[in-house]
């Protein structure tokens, strides 16, 4: 393992106490909302910070169900990297996963049925987490703790003191955790991102991103989500449970934490019904979930100020029937882009009111990651090759040691719309503080996703 500078037992033991309960009410929720965690003497940000060059990236999977099986052959097909160990409570997914990795040619890992076990390996250097939204936090931070890198499905936590606490890990570990924010990496979001950055929309004025997907079938099956923690989250918590896709290509479009931030963020929420109503036109009446109430609401909205006097608005609706949409809008004082179909208009190029086909734009400033590898990404990823770039990537920048482009402060002010949306939600749809995870450093313009073109170090 990896030699750490001296960590204290209340930082890495303590910290989630720092930032106040998620759901306190009394008094000013911006203020509670807003509060700072002192850093430890020593302890200095992760912003800039390269990753350490490995000849060979040897990646530890936790949580085995559909999203970490689905990862397993792209982590195997991006050159320099092997999977070295898996994890799963259930040890036949475990067996299914090494038997996966042989039959594509690939060393057989380790197993185990500890997330404990597989970070305190000495021959992984990056965790990748897929498990259940509750388990993130501490598989994260036991991951850090162990002198690992670490990149969590989404989100990386639930709640606002759970993601100071990660901040304050990596800083005092020195090792880096982000989300796997795959549509980051998306085709679209990439381009727009370029176009944004090259001025094509004038001065960006707002942003409107979203998870819009009927989930109810796969909410109510038996098998896709196991033992239904997805659809039991809707029986417990009010919160935009899963903005971060719709939120975070408009957010690194908007140069958040790089240039400008996030300031407050106020919740709407319509009523809960559409879990109920498709269960009782579709779930036999002896099935668990009659036993279940669901108070989340189906729509539920977060309208985002920004320093800059900016907006964004992020959407979440699992419980409706909809065709699937992140939207991916983005508007400014010369054009406007948005998705679901991909349209755009500009001036002066267009007129009459009339959108016209993004793809011609898309072409012209493709991202220089698609240009090299949209190919391999065809073949090798899932969600359009956007899962097998953003794999890529993370190899690539190991490998090279190279500053990541989503890192621990941008993932956590992400997040943070979960927790905060409980926050608003609970008091009215008041305005609450979104917290500023750089602690001051968000001002200062940096290199995100619109990165320069680098190569993949040869392997061998």
């Amino acid at each position: 393992m990896p030699e750490m500078p001296p960590v204290s037992r209340r930082s890495l033991l303590g910290g989630i106490a720092a930032g106040g309960a998620l759901t306190a009410l009394g008094g000013s929720a911006q203020a509670q909302t807003t509060v700072e965690p002192a850093r430890e003497g020593g302890q200095t940000t992760m912003i800039g910070t390269p990753f350490e060059p490995h000849r060979t990236v040897r990646v530890g999977v936790i949580g085995l169900g559909n999203r970490g099986m689905g990862m397993l052959s792209g982590w195997a097909a991006v050159p320099g990297c092997v999977v070295t160990a898996v994890c799963d409570v259930r040890a036949d997914r475990a067996t299914r996963a090494a038997d996966r990795l042989v039959a594509l040619g690939k060393p057989r890992p380790a197993q185990t049925g500890s997330f404990q076990q597989l970070v305190d390996r000495d021959d992984v250097d990056f965790v990748y987490i897929a498990t259940p939204w509750e388990l993130h936090y501490p598989q994260g931070k036991a991951a850090l703790v162990a002198g690992k890198h670490v990149g969590v499905e989404l989100p990386i936590a639930t709640e606002t003191a759970e993601l100071w606490d990660l901040v304050n890990t990596s800083e005092i570990t020195r090792k880096h955790l982000f989300l796997m924010e795959n549509c980051n990496y998306g085709r679209n979001e990439l381009a727009m991102l370029k176009m944004a950055h090259q001025g094509l929309f004038g001065e960006i004025t707002n942003g409107h991103g979203g998870y819009l997907h009927d989930l109810r079938a796969l909410l109510f099956s038996d098998t896709y989500y196991t033992d239904a923690w997805r659809r039991k989250w809707h029986t417990r918590s009010i919160a935009s449970f899963y903005p971060m896709h719709g939120l975070a290509p408009i957010a690194a479009c908007m140069d958040i934490n790089r240039g400008d931030r996030m300031t407050t963020l106020r919740a709407t929420a319509t009523a809960p019904r559409g879990l109920a109503d498709y269960r009782e036109r579709h779930i036999p009446k002896s099935h668990p979930s009659w036993k279940e109430t669901y108070i989340n609401g189906d729509l539920v909205t977060c309208m985002i100020d920004t320093e800059r006097g900016r907006v964004i608005r992020a959407e979440h609706d699992v419980s409706s029937p909809r065709p699937y949409s992140r939207i991916n809008s983005l508007a400014g004082t010369r054009g406007i882009v948005e998705d679901y179909p991909a349209r755009v208009y500009l001036e002066p190029d267009h007129g009459n009111h009339a959108w016209q086909d993004f793809r011609p734009y898309r072409d012209t400033h493709d991202h220089w990651l698609w240009k090299k590898i949209g190919d391999d990404a065809a073949n090798n990823g899932g969600h359009g090759g956007m899962d097998y770039v953003l794999q890529w990537r993370v190899v690539q920048q190991m490998r090279a040691g190279l500053v990541p482009d989503i890192d621990v402060y941008d993932s956590a002010v992400w997040c943070s719309a979960i927790p905060l949306s409980v926050v608003s939600l609970r008091a009215g749809g008041r305005p609450v503080g979104v917290p500023d995870f750089t602690r001051g450093l968000w001002s200062r313009p940096r290199v995100g996703l619109d990165s320069q073109p680098s190569e993949m170090p040869p392997v061998g």
